[in-house]
């Protein structure tokens, strides 16, 4: 399978490139940039200081999109929808693992999914999907007797809040509960807030160091409390989620799936 790593210059899109280099079953054959920066027209794998591969960085990203079977992007919401449209013109599959998107915005990703595969997620990793689907069937268990707290830890240059991957966790206890996370879900509290709200779901975010990513989901009910967390200390978890979920989507029928799908989690 040939891959293209949209946004290629940047931390995860490195880890990307090196990833692919290591990978079974993928070869790196492309990879994008923004016009203007100094890495368009180097080889892809000279990011990492890997030997040529023969394939160079773009700032077109039709133009890696044609050389590619998969393009794998961590990018932005803009730049992900734009994307988006050239994998369904283009039937080339799409893995997103971009964070920031909002319910427009996965419209638009299950309206491409009808013209190419789009595997889309909040997070790649294998644990934190696994942590998705434990959070579901605890909430359902457990019950509005339990108060839900949501804890999530990143490193001081992450610019979005509470992270993707702490409201993925968020969506998946209020599934377990049958209710709508917006309708319940409390993202910030400061000065007097009065007593906390029956069922709701909260959010708490913690900003600093180089901390790759710690989410924890706190089940706290009468006499007892019941925490299921993940830590991830190497970018590359991601990474290899996002090409294990590209691989799988090769003979896949068009459509926008989760991790949970390429997993078997549901």
């Amino acid at each position: 399978m040939k891959v293209g790593i949209a946004g290629c210059g940047g931390r995860m899109g490195r880890m990307l490139i090196q990833a692919a280099l290591e990978g079974e079953g993928v070869r790196l054959a492309g990879g994008t940039e923004r016009a203007g920066s100094a890495l368009v027209g180097a080889d892809v794998a000279g990011v990492v200081g890997a030997e040529s591969v023969g394939a160079t960085i773009t700032a077109d990203p039709a133009e890696m999109f044609a050389a590619v079977d998969a393009v794998i992007d961590f990018t932005a919401p803009a730049a992900t929808l734009t994307h988006a449209d050239l994998a369904a013109q283009t039937g080339t599959i799409l893995v997103v693992g971009t964070t920031g998107m909002d319910a427009a915005g996965l419209a638009r990703l299950a309206e491409a999914g009808r013209d190419t595969r789009i595997v889309q997620a909040p997070n790649m990793s294998v644990g934190v999907n696994l942590l998705f689907a434990l959070t579901r069937q605890v909430a359902a268990t457990l019950g509005v007797d339990y108060d839900i707290e949501i804890v999530e830890h990143h490193h001081r240059h992450k610019v979005d809040a509470p992270s993707g991957t702490a409201l993925g966790l968020g969506r998946a206890a209020a599934d377990g509960r049958g209710v709508d996370l917006d309708a319940v879900a409390d993202r910030g509290r400061d000065g007097h807030t009065g007593p906390r709200a029956d069922g709701h779901i909260g959010f708490a975010v913690l900003r600093g160091g180089d901390v790759v990513g710690d989410h924890s989901v706190v089940f706290a009910g009468p006499g007892e409390r019941v925490e299921l967390t993940h830590k991830a200390s190497d970018r590359a978890i991601y990474a290899r989620g996002a090409l294990r979920a590209a691989r799988w989507a090769a003979d896949r029928p068009n459509g926008l799936y989760s991790m949970a799908d390429v997993l078997g989690l549901h």
